[in-house]
């Protein structure tokens, strides 16, 4: 059992690598689950797309981080602790540490309330690996435009925010994996993605979870 989050700014490739590693997962034989946040349940999903919404309802950077922990709260509750207690893995697209790079980050909320409300919302679950895509701002922009152009959805209020809270978000990520590198593992977003998954599985096999 592993409890695996997957971070990185919009474009860094998290889905399709979380797709990758899945079906290696299925050849093996190992059970296991996948999530997003905010989201992930009934309940996430509609605060999402309040968190996500634009225009004159758009919550202030408080709201924004307490509906984030609402949806990580009822998400590690009802979803994430009910599967790990069956001995499944959790395979997430984001977890605490977005809080901690988007709204103290990105936001300037103080990083030891974001800390402190994550804890509350966890009740101190932590994920066994955070596994970093690192990208630039400037390629994750390039990738969200071509995605833009390609499927014609506009970007997101998160996404369409200037490029210096996007750096700060980055420099966010950066400083958690730099404090805590046993459990964070960074890779280059701007490596293909089988390359990206080798070295994934790599981490895994060092850490005993995959043969």
């Amino acid at each position: 059992m592993a409890f695996i989050v997957f971070e990185g700014l919009d474009g860094s490739g998290k889905s399709t690598l979380m797709n990758r590693l899945s079906q290696v997962l299925n050849d093996q034989k190992i059970d296991h689950d996948m999530t997003r946040e905010p989201g992930g349940t009934e309940l996430g999903d509609m605060l999402r797309d309040l968190i996500l919404a634009k225009g004159p309802n758009a919550p202030v950077p408080r709201a924004e981080l307490l509906m984030y922990e609402a949806s990580r709260a009822q998400l590690v509750e009802t979803w994430i602790k009910p599967r790990l207690e069956k001995g499944r893995w959790v395979i997430s697209d984001r977890f605490a540490a977005s809080s901690v790079a988007f709204q103290a980050g990105g936001r300037n909320i103080a990083e030891s309330d974001v800390v402190w409300l994550n804890q509350f919302a966890t009740t101190g679950l932590d994920p066994d690996l955070y596994i970093l895509l690192d990208i630039t701002v400037e390629e994750s922009k390039n990738r969200r435009q071509k995605r833009q152009d390609a499927t014609n959805v506009a970007e997101d209020r998160i996404e369409a925010e200037k490029d210096d809270f996007h750096n700060r978000v980055r420099e966010g990520f950066l400083k958690q994996a730099q404090n805590n590198p046993k459990q964070w593992f960074v890779v280059s977003a701007e490596l293909s993605t089988e390359k990206m998954l080798e070295l994934v599985l790599d981490r895994m096999r060092k850490d005993k979870w995959l043969k």
